[in-house]
């Protein structure tokens, strides 16, 4: 039996929709890339001359209404995410939401009651489950390489100590419900941890900005740390003051190894530079940025490389999707488990303002 083809419609045309939805959309042949919303088209910036056949809306509202649409992909500033996504499932779409999900925890259960209720899968946009370090990481906890883990140091810096120039199209640098580096990075460093180790029992939060000058009050730098009643201690960060040749991104110690990684994934990078998922050499980290590996051999640390593993690339996330759809496997990143991010960022931010370590 030929399998079902999905018809997806994405709200929003900026970065996110271009480079981290699209593409990956066009990798998998139950995906049809279908309609788009895009409010406010440009000569140099127009979803119907890019992807000519494909329907073009101005309104989320007048898509939605459109029954051939399966999936709805959202893909705007988190503070219309809960708008957005509800409108979709109560017009009976499955949804892929982009991260962070929801500014709040309350939000998150109402779109996860609502796509309940209409018997409609709620996903979220969590791409670095699939970040090739990530998934060697994985391994390495999985089988054993490191032992019992006391220590997992999870980074995303940059140096980038000016403050940003006004810019009224990037929420990513604006003061907004669901803005600041903690839920925009700290979604991705969050997930992973709790993809990992699930919930732990208590958190403590350092939030704030590294700039000098930071006239916004947007806060730019946090340090989150996830206390596990196995006495496995999570540490992630941002920052944009950090100086480095080459940053840090993993250094987890366990009982039997530690494994150290500089450098970010490389996927993003090569989409910026238009490689495509298709594309020879698409996710493959050069060997120069592989991560080492550290173990006690004979009563002394012994060091190996260890390549970076064959990329399952963000393609992955939506073959995932479909297998979820046609009843194969859970969501590559369900709401519920979103949820469960956002409820850590919330409470970071607490423990924060309080100064205050809290129960999970």
């Amino acid at each position: 039996m030929a399998s079902k083809t999905y018809n997806v419609g994405i709200v929003g045309y900026g970065f996110s929709a271009k480079i981290f939805h699209i593409p990956f959309v066009a990798e998998v042949p139950e995906l049809k890339l279908y309609a788009i919303v895009q409010r406010t088209p440009k000569a140099d910036d127009d979803a119907e001359k890019d992807h000519p056949g494909v329907k073009s809306f101005r309104t989320t509202e007048e898509m939605v209404q459109d029954p051939a649409i399966d999936i709805v992909i959202i893909t705007t500033a988190p503070d219309s995410h809960f708008a957005l996504s509800k409108l979709a499932l109560e017009a009976g779409k499955h949804v892929v939401c982009e991260k962070p999900f929801t500014p709040t925890t309350q939000e998150a259960d109402e779109l996860i009651a609502i796509a309940k209720k209409n018997n409609k899968q709620l996903a979220v946009f969590q791409n670095r489950r699939f970040d090739a370090d990530f998934v060697t990481l994985s391994k390495l906890i999985k089988n054993g390489s490191l032992g019992r883990i006391s220590e997992f140091e999870s980074h995303f810096d940059r140096h980038r100590p000016q403050e940003p120039a006004a810019d009224s199209h990037k929420w990513k640098n604006k003061v907004i419900p669901g803005g600041s580096a903690i839920y925009d990075l700290g979604a991705h460093l969050l997930d992973q941890a709790y993809y990992l180790f699930g919930l732990p029992q208590r958190v403590t939060g350092f939030i704030g900005s590294a700039r000098e000058v930071n006239s916004s009050g947007f806060e730019d730098a946090f340090t989150v740390l996830l206390h596990y009643a196995n006495g496995t201690m999570v540490t992630a960060k941002a920052t944009v003051v950090s100086p480095e040749d080459e940053q840090l991104r993993f250094w987890v110690r366990g009982d039997n190894g530690s494994f150290k990684k500089f450098h970010l994934d490389i996927q993003e990078d090569q989409l910026k530079a238009g490689i495509m998922p298709a594309d020879n050499g698409y996710g493959r980290e050069p060997s120069e940025r592989y991560g080492t590996l550290t173990t006690i051999q004979g009563g002394k640390p012994v060091k190996e490389v260890v390549p970076t593993v064959e990329p399952p690339t963000y393609t992955e996330y939506y073959r995932k999707l479909v297998r979820a759809l046609g009843g194969d496997g859970a969501l590559p990143a369900s709401g519920a488990e979103a949820r469960e991010v956002i409820r850590l960022i919330e409470l970071a931010r607490e423990s924060s303002r309080t100064g205050r370590t809290l129960d999970v």
